[in-house]
């Protein structure tokens, strides 16, 4: 089968760009609509995307949200795509959930829930929460270190797939002659203690209809490339340039060999968001038309937000360089991604607030219908991406734009699908359904005996 290029939408209500629900196309209320949720995931099936993928915050973030003032209160991903499921037909839901603050049991509960509501479309983006703001809503003054939150987080991934696989996929008999409702020799303890959790199960949800719900992770520092490696099926990754994005695709790669895993069943995508034109100068238009909808102070905030909240610009000309800050416990790797940017191409503060409200790191591509697609081929075909994490810049027209213009283009190249090859995430992601290991046990005694 020729290999495809995988998409999914990233898709949050109030917008990519920090002032993107200022533009007059977008509703204002646009995060907290469900309406307006319901029209971008039917939206983005009809451009046959693989996911609708959400990121989440456990904190408000007054004035240095990542996305601006339009992200700080919106729904949890989980609630909302348990009500989008029934709507859609196709489209897998990518929703974040974090390990440094969730426990495994309700975890995996809320999204095998989802994916038996969904038929088969669920995904765990797994992240580890930073920031002490977040940590002081939950009993805590400050983050715990880097190496702790992915200590947690390898720990926290086998227990919930544990727990997925705590009920074997033939367990319930449903029996009403009989009376027998399930089989008690198919339903297991997972007795988990480890340093971080201790957790008995069984889980009370049958076992995920894809098994697992696909598993996404968006490291790229040291530790979260380890915890890619070892248990993301999806990997969602920032990258500026295609000898970047080689680096990290090589890496992951090659850590996954040695992880004894499959190289084909771990799919990278890099986030792009794109200003699509007819022609290049009807791309830059929109790009600069939105960047004029920035507010001064909301570009200096996500600066600082990115940063690990220790970069005070107070004082400092938005037209000066950017100035030395410290690192912190936080996002690590968007820290020194934020002051490379900086650092490589000159820029002013207001020059680097301005490119990266969009995406926050992510590459930005500003061009034609073949520009954007000629991008998208490079880095696909050149060791670089198995597929994309299209990020619109506003919302719904740069949604449309990519669905009516791109993916059209995509399809003329071979490049992408012109119909969903299978009805799981897993399926049209082309990963496999993973074994449940208590019945591969027995099946081995069995076949030994």
């Amino acid at each position: 089968m020729t290999r495809k290029i995988k998409l999914g939408a990233f898709l949050p209500g109030g917008g990519q760009h920090i002032a993107a629900w200022r533009h007059p196309e977008a509703p204002a209320d646009g995060a907290t609509s469900f309406e307006f949720h319901k029209k971008l995931a039917q939206t983005a099936e009809r451009g046959l995307f693989d996911a609708y993928f959400l990121a989440d915050n456990l904190s408000v973030g007054l004035g240095g949200r990542e996305g601006g003032n339009a992200k700080i209160a919106g729904f949890e991903p989980v609630t909302l795509f348990a009500a989008l499921a029934p709507l859609t037909t196709h489209i897998g839901f990518i929703a974040t959930a974090s390990t440094t603050y969730e426990e495994p049991y309700t975890l995996a509960r809320k999204f095998a829930s989802l994916d038996l509501l969904s038929n088969g479309r669920a995904g765990w983006n797994v992240v580890t929460s930073a920031g002490d703001e977040t940590a002081r809503n939950f009993n805590r003054e400050t983050q715990p270190s880097h190496s702790e939150r992915y200590e947690r987080a390898h720990e926290h991934v086998e227990t919930v797939k544990a727990l997925w696989d705590s009920w074997e996929d033939d367990a319930f008999i449903r029996d009403k002659a009989t009376g027998r409702f399930f089989d008690a020799g198919r339903v297991h303890d997972i007795n988990h203690r480890g340093k971080h959790f201790a957790v008995k199960g069984p889980l009370n949800a049958p076992r995920p209809v894809q098994g697992h719900p696909v598993v996404v992770q968006a490291g790229q520092s040291e530790d979260g490339r380890g915890l890619a490696a070892a248990t993301a099926e999806v990997i969602f990754t920032a990258h500026q340039n295609l000898s970047s994005a080689q680096e990290f695709y090589r890496d992951i790669k090659a850590r996954v060999g040695r992880a004894g895993r499959n190289l084909e069943h771990v799919l990278i995508m890099p986030g792009v968001a794109p200003f699509v034109g007819r022609t290049e100068e009807e791309a830059r238009s929109k790009y600069e038309r939105l960047n004029e909808l920035i507010v001064p102070e909301d570009g200096v905030a996500l600066l600082n937000g990115l940063t690990g909240g220790t970069l005070d610009l107070t004082g400092y000309p938005l037209d000066g360089p950017l100035p030395v800050s410290q690192e912190t416990e936080g996002m690590k790797s968007r820290q020194a991604l934020i002051r490379k940017i900086a650092d490589e191409h000159g820029f002013t503060i207001r020059q680097l607030y301005q490119w990266i409200a969009t995406a926050r790191g992510h590459y930005t591509v500003v061009g034609s219908v073949e520009q954007v697609a000629d991008q998208l081929e490079e880095w696909f075909r050149n060791e670089a991406a198995d597929g994309f994490n299209i990020l619109p810049p506003w919302l719904p027209g740069a949604l449309d734009d990519f669905v009516d213009l791109v993916i059209p283009e995509l399809q003329r190249r071979g490049l992408f699908r012109t119909a969903y090859e299978g009805r799981t995430l897993r399926e049209n992601l082309g990963l496999p359904r993973p074994e449940n290991p208590w019945t591969q046990s027995r099946q081995t005694v069995q076949a030994a005996e």
